[in-house]
């Protein structure tokens, strides 16, 4: 048991990194805080001075706005669906003794290390490409007329996409947690004649709770930030079919160069992630703490 002495060496380590994480995080969050309250333009340097919460108001007033923040939860709720479903059944398959099991697991994780613009690219022009793309290839072999994804659903393209980055993440970190179920819960299972499903809904799931919390928490947090994908694929568009909250903000910054809007709508991301952050953590210790 740690002593009282013990636990301030410890504190006294870590305080150095603690700082400097502290002040890593603190000293943009505060620049952009400043000029949220600012008229500026990059390309003319000069400040007309504070115009205080104005650019929130346009920023709120305009008419990306509303699009951009259900656009947003769109994908976060969407993906989050598809790849913890996604993951657990991924799971459980590659957790039987199947042959070249070893492969068959890094061929399953293997998206999670290709970069988002590149997946994306792949994914416009080879995969989802109204003429040339294999969804279309399969669409005409059906005698099906191919569908344009990124004119007509950009939305659901976008999460298709994300989602097949995510889902091996989701897939690795719960196929660890499966792999630690005891074995002889399984039998004793078996023994008192439980079917699958029985023993999916009363044992493995239960046993995986914790693991799929842990998996919502940290891509709830990774997709909130979704842009590379939007950015490479529909540009935001048709219209704001595809704009979320990040992807506005770059609109604001780096295409109207209107810093000031952009940092306000900067600090609303930063508050709408850390309000899904608060209760998505509450919802993870409530399950660790059972």
């Amino acid at each position: 048991m740690a002593t009282q002495q013990t636990r301030s060496i410890a504190r006294f380590m870590m305080a150095p990194s603690v700082i400097l994480l502290f002040v890593w995080m603190i000293v943009p969050l505060l620049f952009t805080l400043w000029f949220s309250l600012l008229q500026y333009n990059p390309l003319n340097p000069i400040r007309d001075g504070f115009v205080w919460f104005d650019n929130y108001k346009l920023f709120y007033s305009n008419p990306a706005f509303l699009y951009s923040i259900l656009n947003t939860l769109t994908i976060v709720v969407s993906v989050l669906v598809i790849t913890v479903v996604g993951g657990i059944l991924l799971a459980m398959l590659l957790d039987q003794p199947i042959w070249g099991q070893g492969i068959v697991r890094i061929l399953v994780i293997s998206p999670f290390f290709v970069m988002p613009p590149v997946a994306a690219l792949v994914w416009k022009n080879m995969i989802m490409h109204p003429q040339y793309g294999v969804f279309a290839d399969i669409a005409r072999f059906f005698g099906a007329q191919p569908i344009d994804w990124f004119g007509q659903h950009p939305l659901t393209a976008i999460i298709l996409i994300v989602a097949w980055q995510w889902l091996p993440f989701a897939t690795l970190i719960l196929l660890t947690s499966l792999q630690s179920l005891d074995g002889e819960q399984k039998e004793a299972a078996e023994m008192d004649g439980a079917g699958f499903l029985s023993r999916f809904w009363y044992l493995t799931l239960p046993h995986m709770s914790r693991a799929i919390t842990v998996v919502i928490l940290i891509q709830t947090i990774f997709l909130l930030s979704i842009y590379a994908e939007i950015l490479v694929t529909t540009n935001g568009g048709p219209g704001y079919a595809s704009t979320n909250l990040p992807f506005l903000v770059y609109q604001k910054a780096l295409l109207e160069f209107k810093i000031g809007q952009a940092s306000a709508g900067g600090v609303i991301a930063v508050i709408l992630a850390n309000i899904v952050a608060f209760f998505a953590m509450r919802a993870v210790g409530k399950n660790l703490d059972k």
